[in-house]
């Protein structure tokens, strides 16, 4: 017997629980939090307010009138509504923490391929860091390698599952 009512289980990212808009707004701010580099506190802050996403929603509606007239954003009522169901936060979270895997692979890869081009490096520009060449990153690592981003072995979410 179960004290809670509903679902409990974690919604999939990939699944089309919302609607194409809101999906649309929630990628949006998704990338914008990792592109910030505002993965942990955005998580953290998420994670606290869960419960009171709903509440959160009739803020908005509190402050539209003023939000609006400062700023013109068309997504905004469109967050609005897809944060009055319950699942959006989490669906928001699981793809900020996708989004950073993505990043933080990318990053590893450029690192790597920065550290094997400061090997040819002479052993002023290497020890002293006089006369340092300029690294040029090829495409292929500054791309975003979605499909082979699996989560570590040592990670919390493969723990769980």
């Amino acid at each position: 017997m179960s004290w809670f009512k509903g679902n409990v289980d974690l919604p999939d990212p990939d699944k089309n629980i919302l609607p194409e808009e809101e999906n649309r707004v929630l990628d949006k701010l998704a990338k914008q939090v990792v592109k910030r580099g505002m993965t942990v506190p955005a998580i953290l802050f998420l994670e606290s307010v869960k419960p009171l996403n709903f509440i959160g929603s009739q803020v908005l509606v509190f402050f539209e009138p003023i939000i609006q007239t400062l700023f013109n954003f068309k997504d905004y009522n469109t967050f609005r509504v897809a944060l009055e169901k319950r699942e959006t936060i989490e669906i928001l979270l699981l793809k900020i923490e996708k989004l950073d895997a993505v990043a933080l692979k990318r990053e590893k890869l450029i690192k790597k391929y920065a550290k094997e081009q400061k090997k040819n490096w002479k052993w002023y520009q290497r020890y002293l860091g006089i006369f340092t060449p300029r690294i040029d990153i090829p495409g292929e690592l500054l791309e975003a390698p979605d499909n082979d981003v699996k989560p570590d072995e040592n990670s919390d979410a493969s723990k769980k599952a």
